[in-house]
């Protein structure tokens, strides 16, 4: 057996924890910094989905995880002049690794705060300095060159937690937990995801254009590692809303589409002309544009949301917002269980969405494919759950 202590378990009080193998070595080394055991669970399933993106696109992958789920998840596209500013690095050289771990970071930034990082390959300086700037646990990875190394082990005064996986690692086909004292096994979900799992289109419209079909297995590849109940979007590589652990279906696809739709406004050219303070720090800044983009505003908020500015803008009215998203399509929609009403199709409708995956079964299963033929949706039905706690 070969065990790893770590700082403690899932709160500081529950003590002593520990990372071990009943059989052979741990696939995990430790280079930098002590972890704790929700950044085990968190680097762990994040390179699983990073690894599956790869072995699917065959670009590199990167995943921001946030207390077992991912708040963004993307492949190596490389960026636009308004998603590079929504993301904050329009200032940076991006390699393709950089551009996948800003895609993932940059979708969500509210709830990557924080994060661990997982990457699908040897993490590059361009990666590490992006990661160096923004608050993170931990990050994940196959490998770091010498360089990369050298700063991720010099963040947070050497206490920032950097872990090598052996990317050769495969584990056994059983797997185990243990629940209030008593263990429980299943096999592991290894799954596949690729384009076969889309054969059965149920829609009038029957088209999945390449575009859509990666979008579909790159939403599809996270929310087998976001706890359940969820939905993913992606878009142009990248996840843009997670509704993850809801206990209504309705409600993962209303928190999907909404960030998702967040995503999408923090491009609107509006946004990107804030004007900030001087001094104002990146997630003060991000902070700000939350509040932008959000509803009505406290006394106490609308005083402390000012500060934040050089010159106070006008908030975008509900009209603008409509006519800025009117203009997204062409979204993909993955649900890990099927739809038992026809309302998250009609939600999704009003986030761009096109494309969906689900995968069937319920008695409303017609109605639902009425309701997306309504808005021209094409929708397969993969018949695969993918339930994950």
């Amino acid at each position: 057996m070969h065990e790893l202590t770590l700082r403690y378990g899932m709160n500081p009080h529950q003590v002593p924890a520990r990372v071990f193998t009943e059989t052979g070595v741990l696939p995990i080394e430790v280079l930098s910094g002590s972890s704790g055991y929700i950044n085990l669970l968190d680097g762990l399933n994040g390179w699983q989905l990073v690894r599956e993106l790869k072995a699917a696109t065959g670009l590199p992958a990167a995943t921001s995880f946030k207390h077992v789920s991912p708040a963004g998840a993307a492949i190596a596209i490389p960026l636009s002049g308004a998603e590079a500013q929504a993301c904050f690095v329009a200032d940076l050289e991006l390699s393709p690794l950089a551009c996948a771990y800003a895609r993932a970071r940059g979708a969500d930034r509210m709830s990557s705060f924080g994060d661990f990082v997982a990457l699908s390959d040897e993490c590059d300086l361009p990666t590490a300095q992006l990661i160096n700037r923004e608050v993170s646990d931990g990050v994940i990875a196959p490998g770091y060159t010498p360089e990369a190394l050298a700063l991720l082990r010099a963040k947070r005064g050497g206490g920032y937690r950097v872990l090598r996986i052996d990317p050769a690692y495969e584990p056994p086909a059983l797997e185990q937990r243990q629940v209030f004292g008593i263990t429980l096994e299943q096999h592991r979900d290894d799954a596949l995801i690729g384009p076969q799992l889309y054969r059965n289109i149920v829609t009038r419209s029957t088209e999945i254009p390449p575009n859509g079909m990666r979008d579909l297995i790159v939403a599809t590849i996270a929310l087998k590692y976001t706890q359940s109940n969820s939905v993913t979007l992606a878009h142009n590589g990248q996840v843009t809303g997670v509704g993850a652990g809801q206990q209504s279906r309705v409600h993962c696809t209303r928190l999907a589409a909404g960030k998702s739709d967040l995503w999408f406004l923090r491009q609107h050219p509006r946004v990107l002309g804030l004007k900030f303070a001087k001094g104002l720090a990146r997630a003060e800044r991000n902070n700000a544009i939350d509040l932008y983009l959000g509803g009505e505003l406290t006394r106490a908020e609308q005083s402390a949301w000012e500060a934040c500015f050089r010159d106070v803008p006008v908030r975008l009215s509900q009209a603008d917002r409509a006519d800025w998203l009117a203009q997204i399509h062409e979204v993909a929609l993955s649900s890990d269980a099927f739809f038992p009403f026809r309302d998250s199709i009609d939600r999704a409708s009003t986030s761009g969405v096109r494309y969906v995956a689900q995968p069937g079964g319920s008695l409303n299963d017609q109605a639902v494919i009425e309701a997306c033929d309504e808005y021209g949706m094409v929708m397969a039905l993969t018949e695969l759950r993918l339930f994950h706690h």
